[in-house]
C-alpha cells in the first residue's frame, strides 16, 4: 500500500514537473509577450520576466521592443534638374505597440524596408541636385514623414531617417570638379585684388611721406640695394628713375624744321644794292639770277669771264648819280632812267639787228625769246656815238 501511494507521489511529481517545464515562460526585459489561446489574442501582454501559459492552448510570441536599424539598399532616379543619382539611407524605428506589429501586418520588418525604399525613390524625383548633395536635412525630416504615415498603424515608429550617400556620374563629378575649381580660383583673385588694393593705400601714403622727405627715398634705394647684393649673386640691379628721362626729354631742343623737313641749305646773300629774287634794271621777265642764253659755263650771279665791273661796294663813277642802282655786273653804261640807247625807238622798242651800231651781245632782251638788247657788246663796252648828218 505504501508502494503504491509512493509510486503515484513520484508519477505525479514527474507530471507537474513536465507540466511546469512546458507551460513555464521567460521574457526578457526589452521583448514583450502576446498569449494567443486557441488562436485568439488576449488582451494581457506578458511583461519582462517569469510567465505562465498553458501548454497546449497557449501560444506565446514573444516582441522585440529594441530600435532596429534597417539599411536602405541604393536607390536609383532621376532628380528635378534631370540628373541621374544612386542614393542609399538608413532608417531607425521601434516598435510601441506589439498587438498591432504583430496583428496589423504581416511582417512589419519587411513593410518599413519597402515603404523607405519607395519614400526615398520620391523624394529623389521631387529634390534638385543640389539639395540632396548640401541640403539634407530638410529632405531627411521629408523623409521621415513619407515613411512615418503609414507605419503608424503597424504600431511602429520611425524614430529616424538618414541619407547615407549620394552616388553621382563620373561626367558630373568632372564637372562639378571644374565648378570647384573656378569658384575657388575667383576667391583667389578677388583676395589678391583686395591685397593689391590695401597695398596700394598703404604705398600711397609711404610715398606721401617719402615726398616731404627726399632722402627717405634715397634710403629705401640703398635698402634694395642691400637686399639684392645680400644674395649669393654676381648681378646688381639698380633702378633708374623715370622721371629723369622724362626731365632729360624735355631739356633736348626740338630738331630745325622737324624730323620729316630737314632745313633747306643755306642760301648766298643777295648783292648790295639790290633785293633779292628781283631782275636787274634794263631786264623784264626772269629773274636776275637766271644764266642769260648764249652765256655758257658761268653761274647767273659770278662775273662773266673776261668781263669786270665795279664792285658792289665801290663808289660809283664820276658824273654818275650816286643814288641811281649800280648796273649788274657785266652791264654797264645802262641806267634805268637814262635815254634809251642807240638802236631803240622812243618808247624803248627794240629796232631790227641791222638798224643797230655794231655787234649785239647776243643776250635775249628779256629771257623770253624775243630778240637781242640792242646797244650791249658781249664785252660790255657802250656803243660808239652816232655821228652827225652832213
Amino acid at each position: 500500500m505504501v508502494e503504491e501511494l509512493l509510486t503515484a507521489g513520484i508519477a505525479a511529481g514527474v507530471g507537474i514537473v513536465a507540466y511546469m517545464g512546458a507551460a513555464a515562460r521567460v521574457v526578457k526585459q526589452y521583448e514583450r509577450g502576446l498569449v494567443f489561446r486557441f488562436g485568439r489574442l488576449r488582451d494581457d501582454i506578458r511583461g519582462p520576466g517569469f510567465t505562465v501559459i498553458v501548454p497546449g492552448v497557449d501560444r506565446l510570441r514573444k516582441v522585440n521592443m529594441q530600435i532596429v536599424t534597417l539599411p536602405v539598399p541604393a536607390q536609383e532616379g532621376i532628380t528635378r534638374d534631370n540628373v541621374t543619382v544612386r542614393v542609399d539611407a538608413v532608417v531607425y524605428f521601434k516598435v510601441v505597440d506589439p498587438a498591432n506589429a504583430v496583428v496589423a501586418v504581416e511582417d512589419y520588418r519587411f513593410a518599413v524596408s519597402q515603404m523607405a525604399q519607395t519614400s526615398l525613390r520620391s523624394i529623389i524625383g521631387k529634390s534638385d541636385l543640389d539639395d540632396l548633395l548640401s541640403n539634407r536635412e530638410m529632405l531627411n525630416q521629408g523623409l521621415e514623414l513619407m515613411i512615418d504615415s503609414p507605419a503608424v498603424g503597424w504600431g511602429v515608429q520611425i524614430d529616424r531617417v538618414e541619407i547615407k550617400d549620394v552616388s553621382l556620374p563620373e561626367t558630373m563629378k568632372r564637372s562639378m570638379a571644374r565648378q570647384a575649381e573656378a569658384d575657388r580660383e575667383r576667391r583667389a583673385r578677388v583676395i589678391n585684388a583686395d591685397a593689391e588694393l590695401q597695398a596700394s593705400h598703404k604705398l600711397a601714403q609711404a610715398a606721401a611721406v617719402m615726398s616731404d622727405q627726399p632722402a627717405a627715398l634715397q634710403l629705401r634705394l640703398l635698402q634694395t640695394v642691400v637686399a639684392v647684393a645680400a644674395e649669393k649673386n654676381s648681378t646688381l640691379v639698380l633702378p633708374f628713375p623715370v622721371e629723369l628721362l622724362r626731365f632729360l626729354e624735355r631739356a633736348a631742343p626740338p630738331p630745325a624744321g622737324g624730323a620729316d623737313h630737314p632745313p633747306d641749305a643755306a642760301q648766298p646773300p643777295p648783292a648790295p644794292g639790290r633785293p633779292a629774287d628781283t631782275p636787274p634794271p634794263g631786264l623784264k621777265g626772269p629773274a636776275a639770277d637766271s644764266t642769260p642764253p648764249g652765256i655758257t659755263g658761268a653761274a647767273a650771279d659770278s662775273t662773266p669771264p673776261a668781263v669786270t665791273g665795279p664792285a658792289p661796294d665801290a663808289p660809283p663813277p664820276s658824273g654818275s648819280d650816286p643814288t641811281a642802282d649800280a648796273a649788274p655786273p657785266g652791264l654797264t653804261g645802262l641806267a634805268p632812267d637814262s635815254a634809251p640807247p642807240s638802236g631803240t625807238g622812243p618808247s624803248g622798242d627794240a629796232l631790227p639787228p641791222g638798224d643797230a651800231d655794231g655787234p649785239v651781245a647776243g643776250a635775249d632782251r628779256a629771257g623770253d625769246g624775243s630778240g637781242p638788247v640792242p646797244g650791249l657788246r658781249l664785252d660790255g663796252s657802250p656803243p660808239p656815238a652816232e655821228e652827225p648828218p652832213g
